[in-house]
């Protein structure tokens, strides 16, 4: 088992995530590290876009936006890593 789960909240960020994911995925060691994306309900076009373009990259989908902390307190309850880096980004 991977010790590091690197999560990134999601919520109709597309454009964001075709910005910052490559350097994510390029920059996390796959040997010790999961990359997942928590999804926040999103209705753009996000989940698509990270399955056809990021295909190692794990997704969670969750059925609503629960916000910043819900969204993120969900994730790690639900990851198996013992060492969690949340990621942020904004515009």
């Amino acid at each position: 088992m991977k010790s590091v789960a690197v999560i990134i909240l999601n919520w109709n960020g597309k454009e964001l995530l075709s910005q910052f994911l490559p350097s994510v995925v390029k920059h996390t060691p796959q040997d010790i590290a999961n990359i997942y994306v928590a999804d926040n309900g999103s209705n753009d076009d996000s989940v698509a876009f990270i399955r056809q373009n990021f295909p190692e990259v794990k997704l969670m989908e969750f059925d609503q936006n629960y916000g910043f902390s819900g969204g993120y307190n969900r994730a790690i309850a639900a990851i198996q890593e013992p060492y969690t880096v949340p990621v942020s980004y904004t515009h």
